[in-house]
C-alpha cells in the first residue's frame, strides 16, 4: 500500500516557528516530526510514500530526498502557494499514488499508533483511525457506532471521537471531485451518510503538533521516556 504524508500547510498557529523552518520539519527529541513517521511507515512494511509539498516545501526534499535512508521511497506532490487543503491535497497527489486503497497520513500529528493494525483492504470508501478527544476537540469529529462511522444527522448512539490524521481511502472517494482547494471532511462527512466508513478506536499516544504548546508538551513525553516509539515497532 503506498502512503501519502501531508506536509504542505503552513503552519500559522505555530509562527514564528514555521516562519523559517516547515511544520514537518520542527525537531522533537532531536528528531523532525516527519522522521517519525517515515521509520514508522518503514518498520510496517509501507516503503513507496508520497509527500506534498507547499510552504518551504523546498527544505523538506532537501531533508527527505529519495526516501532511501530512511528505508523508503519518496516521491513530491507540488502545490502552489498557499497550498489545497487536505482534500484538493489528495486529489492533486492522486495520479502518483499507485495502490487502492492508499494511506494517508498528516505530517503534524505525533503518535504510536502501529501501521501494521491497520486492515489489509477496506470494503466502504474510507477508513478512519480515530482517537478519544483531546482537550482542543472537546466535541470530537466523528461518531463511532461498532467499526462504522454514522451520518452527522443522526443521533450518535456510540462515541464521538477525533479523527488522528490517519486514514485510508479509497480513489471512489475523490471521483465527483476536480482539481482545487478544498478540505476532506466534508468528503468524509458524505461517505459516512451513505455507509461508506469504517473506523477503528487508537486508545495509545497521540498528540496533534498544532501550536506552540503542544510541540513542548510532546516534547516533555519524549524526553521523559525516549524508548516510546522504539518499543511500539518492536512489540511483536
Amino acid at each position: 500500500m503506498d502512503a501519502l504524508i501531508l506536509a504542505a500547510g503552513r503552519g500559522e498557529r505555530l509562527r514564528p516557528l514555521t516562519d523559517a523552518t516547515p511544520k514537518p520539519l520542527l525537531e522533537v527529541a532531536g528528531k523532525p516530526l516527519i522522521v517519525y513517521h517515515l521509520e514508522a511507515l518503514a518498520a510496517s512494511g509501507i516503503a513507496r510514500l508520497v509527500v506534498n509539498l507547499a510552504h518551504l516545501g523546498e527544505q523538506i526534499e532537501a531533508a527527505l530526498g529519495d526516501g532511501s535512508r530512511f528505508g523508503v521511497s519518496i516521491g513530491y506532490s507540488y502545490e502552489p502557494p498557499g497550498a489545497l487543503e487536505t482534500g484538493g491535497g489528495i486529489v492533486q497527489a492522486l495520479e502518483r499514488l499507485s495502490s487502492d486503497p492508499f494511506l494517508v497520513v498528516n505530517s503534524d500529528i505525533w503518535t504510536d499508533f502501529d501501521f501494521r493494525d491497520l486492515p489489509a483492504t477496506i470494503s466502504g470508501l474510507a477508513h478512519l483511525v480515530l482517537v478519544p478527544n483531546p482537550p482542543h476537540n472537546a466535541g470530537g469529529d466523528f461518531c463511532l457506532d461498532g467499526d462504522r462511522v454514522m451520518d452527522d444527522d443522526a443521533p450518535c448512539r456510540g462515541e464521538k471521537l477525533t479523527y488522528s490524521g490517519i486514514g485510508m481511502y479509497r480513489r471512489a472517494l475523490f471521483a465527483d471531485y476536480a482539481p482545487g482547494r478544498y478540505p476532506l471532511a466534508p468528503l468524509l462527512r458524505r461517505a459516512a451518510s451513505a455507509g461508506q466508513v469504517s473506523a477503528q478506536r487508537h486508545a495509545g499516544g497521540w498528540l496533534d503538533i498544532g501550536t506552540p504548546d503542544r510541540l513542548h508538551e510532546l516534547k516533555r513525553r519524549l524526553t521523559a521516556n525516549p524508548d516510546i516509539a522504539p518499543r511500539r515497532r518492536n512489540r511483536r
